[in-house]
């Protein structure tokens, strides 16, 4: 099977970011500032965006859930609405509503988008965010209850009357009129722990994470694989005509002076928590593959830097040791992913082809 490539949806704002450390400054800014342009719409932006990701022949966009951004059900359902072949990923979290209300709602969303529509279901990663949204559960808590609310959410995709009684949720007799209109959405299951990867075994199918080096990732995605789930990375991407020149640009998005670290925000996550201790020296994980911005922004800033064989070939490596699926993103957004869809796709799908033909 081909591999999939999905890219995560630009902030409010950001699409008319015009150089890669415009980029940088406005989503640094969009986690801490409360007037950030981030905090409202922009159809226009996200539309650009859009019909470029359907040209480059992106499979899904992602949309996060943040308290900094716009709600990404409704944002997924005015975006159905002027798109054909674009799939919306939507990051949730178990607490925020009853299993059945979310249920009511993503069939809702599942039918305006004619079945183009998938869950990434989140933990949640800022003690600060959730103790925001009314959520005081610890880390391995908001895992079990995650279990219950997909375990609930099955149960009436499934259909007929639901009947569940468990730690964190308790469903009588509960039906929801409007179905889904399509088999059981995809499910992704976000995190670094052993109770995210149990999750996505036990509720979900795809386990995602940040890129790390394939001979460190080798063995969980083996082990995730043969227990049936699919395993997608998350990574960003610099694609220049050479790796000399993807690498000054990458490294022209380290914070100048005094050192930004927004890793401490994410103070509940194994992921941010490993990003943070990255030694200097280790920042080069692959000739290909660049952790600089990391301890600096966050893990999903692990960046696929090169030209766009190196590029193709690092996927192709990922593909190798069981990854199917990748979520991306770079900066600025437009220009990354026109030059992914026109340079790297094509360059992975022929390297694709011959794999197919040796086997």
């Amino acid at each position: 099977m081909d591999l999939r490539f999905h890219w995560m949806l630009p902030k409010p704002g950001e699409v008319a970011m015009q150089t890669a450390l415009d980029a940088v400054r406005f989503r640094c800014e969009s986690m801490t500032s409360r007037t950030s342009p981030a905090r409202l719409t922009d159809m226009d932006g996200w539309l650009r965006f859009a019909r470029h990701a359907e040209e480059a022949g992106i499979d899904s966009s992602l949309i996060p859930l943040t308290r900094n951004e716009p709600d990404p059900l409704l944002v997924a359902c005015a975006l159905a609405q002027e798109t054909e072949k674009l799939k919306f990923i939507i990051a949730y979290r178990s607490g925020l509503m009853q299993p059945a209300t979310f249920v009511q709602q993503f069939n809702t969303l599942s039918r305006f988008s004619d079945g183009r529509v998938a869950l990434n279901l989140v933990a949640g990663s800022s003690t600060a965010e959730q103790h925001g949204y009314g959520d005081f559960l610890s880390h391995d808590e908001r895992y079990a209850r995650a279990e219950e609310f997909l375990a609930v959410c099955h149960a009436f995709w499934r259909g007929g009357d639901v009947d569940f009684n468990g730690r964190y949720y308790q469903v009588e007799r509960g039906r929801i009129h409007t179905t889904l209109g399509m088999p059981a959405p995809e499910i992704y299951i976000s995190g670094h722990s052993e109770q995210s990867e149990e999750l996505a075994v036990s509720q979900g199918t795809t386990w995602l994470r940040v890129a790390d080096a394939p001979e460190k990732l080798q063995a969980s995605v083996g082990s995730m694989r043969a227990r049936g789930a699919a395993v997608c990375l998350s990574v960003c991407i610099i694609c220049r005509p050479t790796r000399e020149e993807a690498i000054r640009h990458a490294q022209s998005m380290l914070p100048a002076g005094t050192t930004s670290n927004l890793t401490a925000v994410k103070d509940d996550s194994r992921m941010y928590a490993e990003s943070a201790a990255i030694e200097r020296d280790a920042y080069f994980l692959k000739p290909w593959l660049w952790a600089g911005l990391a301890p600096h922004y966050g893990p999903v800033w692990t960046t696929l830097v090169g030209t766009p064989d190196d590029l193709a070939e690092a996927f192709i490596e990922y593909k190798r040791i069981g990854v199917s699926e990748f979520i991306l993103s770079g900066w600025p957004e437009i220009a990354e992913l026109d030059l992914f869809g026109r340079e790297v796709l094509p360059r992975v799908r022929e390297r694709e082809s011959r794999m197919r033909g040796v086997a």
